[in-house]
């Protein structure tokens, strides 16, 4: 590990919740800490399975405003950035699919397990200009389900919670993000039903 992964860390269970909020917005927004912010929950709420609301938020609200960060830069500048390094046409479909599925763009991969990519996801969401709001439940939702999932695991397991996720966890978090996609596609299609029943006479 790293000596600045490893003094971010220890600077984390010293400073408690504020540090895994700090490690969150840090690993959501600028740096790349693959794992951390896991692992502090699970060794944090083992240690005092009391305080599972206080750190599972506290991460949860860390990776908020990490994300809001990126997201902000994308709205500003990440157009310019995106469409040099891919080609306009397949720009412009994948900021087309994010206006229209905003929410589950952004919520289907906030779930996956790392080294599954995040941060170009919130890039995007920003280029695309789809609604803060709409943003911010996406990633509290994705977010926070990780984030008490592994802190109730570590109130189950202690610290082999972290074994458990690294056995099952990948499996876990595709059949989410499965399920999200399957509720996509069915809001999906109603929507499209709905937009072409208006079209009839009544």
């Amino acid at each position: 590990m790293p000596r600045f992964v490893r003094r971010v860390q220890a600077l984390a269970l010293t400073l408690g919740a504020p540090g895994l909020f700090l490690v969150a917005f840090l690993d959501s927004s600028l740096l790349s800490l693959p794992e951390v912010a896991d692992l502090l929950i699970i060794g944090m709420v083992a240690a005092h399975k009391t305080r599972l609301v206080q750190y599972a938020l506290s991460a949860t609200l860390g990776s908020i405003a990490g994300c809001l960060l990126l997201y902000y830069l994308g709205k500003k500048g990440g157009a310019a950035f995106v469409r040099r390094r891919f080609s306009s046409a397949r720009t412009d479909y994948t900021l087309a699919a994010f206006q229209r599925y905003g929410l589950m763009a952004v919520l289907i991969p906030s779930v996956l397990p790392p080294p599954a990519p995040f941060k170009i996801f919130v890039l995007l969401a920003g280029v695309a200009e789809i609604g803060v709001t709409r943003f911010t439940i996406a990633v509290a939702i994705g977010r926070g389900a990780r984030y008490f999932f592994e802190g109730l695991l570590a109130v189950r397991y202690g610290d082999r919670a972290m074994a458990f996720i690294r056995a099952n966890g990948r499996i876990a978090s595709l059949a989410t993000a499965g399920l999200l996609l399957a509720g996509l596609l069915v809001y999906a299609f109603w929507m499209k039903t709905r937009a072409g029943s208006r079209q009839w006479p009544s």
